[in-house]
């Protein structure tokens, strides 16, 4: 890397978030400072663009959902070739054009009203997170490491999650189906809002470019291949892959359908579910983040799946009591309840990955994440419609529990073979002795 991470041991890092902002280096707060803002414009445009497609400009469903598809399927298949150039030409580049490239789509939905333009805007979108997820986490990973890293990651998704709430908000009073502007201005706002980064990538953090540099030995490689090879790795993949299946991959599709088909919960009810989900990570995020730290990362993992479990439960049980208040109860207490698991699943798992990465590999390691995240995000809703379209809503929640538990053996085996550090419990300076010397 073109810049040193840097290594600031528990103890010297001061309580609180105050304390956690004078640890972070002068980049490392930068970047940062507009996370919720460059956000914001996507929180307005994503959970409004299947219903944009269909009422405003005018597609089926069916045409809708396979462009929601496509948008995930490119992001899937380009995440490797992006990792792989990340690490060659560095994350610094990459975010720039993960930037122009969701500019660039977000301007082109803002006026599809034509099924090519849709299109277009949702290969570019993809080809944006196909970058976004590597290229981020690698650029973070050339400012901080050890537990301030850990710390970083749980930050930046409350960071995250706040602007998209928010802008979900913004846009929910705002956009109208009646009127196609307002459509077209949440999504022009987006274009803009994404490139505000630009500013600090093409300025104060133009410096850092985060690009791969090729160990000394000549029998080292730089492959996926040799990704694979890493002790924990495919463990790490695999967890990657249930644990998106069971959660995100269900969020936004399995849940929604989940808790108004089957609870019969009123649009309103969900709308509070993704809004109490929200709440719960950005005031929670720094409180649970003071309290993981020191601990096994697995054994976190396993917390968070006790949570999960527990959500699941509350929703397989709203599904018992239809078109009721209690219903309706278990229903928002499953988004809260799913938040709160979120809260220790984000800074923990990425931290894992990019401990355990030479920096020559950091970009392929975070894309061969991103890709099997994003594979169980596909899976998800796929395997969610096929059952509750079958009316079994009862093996719909078993599979969910079952993938839950299959996810607390997978991190069990990562604990026996990860170092403690990369596990995020690192050595404890010794005393120093004042009366000697």
């Amino acid at each position: 890397m073109s810049a040193l991470p840097r290594d600031v041991p528990a103890a010297e890092i001061g309580p609180g978030l105050s304390g956690f902002w004078r640890a972070l280096p002068r980049e490392g707060r930068f970047l940062l400072s507009t996370v919720a803002i460059q956000h914001l414009g996507r929180g307005m445009t994503l959970p409004f663009t299947v219903i944009y497609l269909h009422e405003v400009r005018a597609f089926s469903l069916d045409t809708a959902g396979t462009i929601m598809a496509l948008l995930a399927l490119v992001a899937a298949v380009m995440a490797g070739p992006m990792g792989s150039l990340t690490d060659l030409v560095g994350a610094r580049w990459m975010l720039i054009a993960a930037g122009l490239s969701q500019s660039l789509g977000a301007v082109a939905m803002a006026f599809a009203t034509a099924l090519p333009l849709a299109v277009t805007g949702a290969v570019l979108m993809g080809l944006s997170a196909s970058i976004g997820w590597s290229a981020g986490n690698t650029f973070i990973s050339a400012l901080v490491r050890g537990p301030l890293r850990q710390r970083y990651f749980g930050v930046n998704f409350a960071l995250l999650n706040l602007g998209i709430g928010a802008g979900g908000l913004i846009a929910g009073a705002l956009v109208d189906v009646s009127r196609p502007v307002t459509f077209e201005a949440v999504f022009l706002v987006d274009a803009v809002l994404i490139l505000i980064p630009g500013i600090w990538l093409l300025g104060p953090l133009r410096h850092v470019h985060a690009r791969s540099q090729r160990p000394s030995e000549e029998t080292s490689s730089s492959s996926y291949a040799t990704v694979l090879r890493l002790p924990g790795m495919r463990w790490v993949l695999l967890i990657a892959v249930v644990s998106s299946f069971v959660g995100y991959g269900q969020f936004e599709a399995g849940v929604p359908a989940f808790a108004r088909g089957v609870a019969q919960v009123r649009t309103e009810v969900i709308g509070v579910l993704f809004a109490a989900n929200t709440a719960v990570i950005v005031l929670l995020q720094f409180w649970v983040l003071h309290r993981i730290e020191g601990h096994r990362r697995t054994r976190v993992g396993l917390i968070m799946l006790v949570i999960w479990f527990g959500a699941w439960l509350a929703m397989g049980v709203s599904g018992m009591l239809p078109d009721t208040l209690t219903a309706a109860v278990l229903v928002v207490a499953f988004g809260a309840l799913f938040g709160l698991g979120e809260t220790l699943l984000q800074p923990t798992l990425p931290a894992i990955t990019n401990d355990m990465a030479p920096d020559h590999l950091r970009g392929r390691v975070n894309a061969a994440q991103s890709t099997a995240f994003m594979s169980g995000g596909v899976l998800g809703p796929l395997v969610a419609g096929v059952l509750l379209e079958r009316d079994h809503a009862a093996l719909f929640i078993a599979l969910i529990l079952g993938g839950l538990a299959l996810t607390a053996w997978l991190l069990l085996r990562l604990e026996r073979i990860i170092s403690p550090e990369v596990n995020g419990v690192f050595p404890t300076p010794l005393p120093v002795d004042s009366t000697t010397g």
